[in-house]
């Protein structure tokens, strides 16, 4: 019996441990994610473009090449959706969350869109960096 209940409490510890694993950084991260997500869901392309970089320096890398450019981008999210028909239902699937360096994180993942205009999907790479306390998109590659 002491076996058993050894045992049950090794499992539970460990599902514990791995349920709260995340690092605070990585809670950050995801939660930018999923406020960009909820935004996207609403149709708003503003709100969804507050996990980004607000600078010059922003880069976007989509189907037609890179973007510089935190208004370049937000542009052309607009042109590429102009309404809620285009934008769909946005999911993201996280891959890989991980640190690169003390102040630059990786996510990998996959995107999907379930619209009226036909449903898309893909993958991404984006790189976050902490600037000037926050936690911001400063690297996009979708394809």
């Amino acid at each position: 019996m002491a076996k058993k209940i050894f045992l049950f409490t090794s499992l539970l510890l460990l599902a514990t441990t791995f349920c709260f694993s995340q690092t605070g950084t990585e809670k950050q991260i995801i939660k930018i994610l999923t406020e960009q997500t909820q935004a996207w869901n609403r149709g708003d392309i503003d709100a969804f473009m507050k996990g980004y970089w607000k600078s010059d320096s922003l880069l976007f890398v989509g189907k037609n090449g890179p973007t510089y450019g935190f208004t370049n981008t937000l542009n052309n999210y607009k042109k590429s959706y102009p309404n809620k028909d285009y934008m769909g239902t946005l999911q993201f699937t996280l891959l890989e969350v991980k640190p690169l360096a003390k102040q630059l994180w990786m996510v990998l993942g996959k995107w999907e869109l379930t619209r009226k205009a036909g449903n898309v999907s893909g993958h991404y790479t984006i790189l976050f960096k902490k600037i000037n306390g926050e936690w911001v998109i400063v690297m996009d590659h979708s394809s």
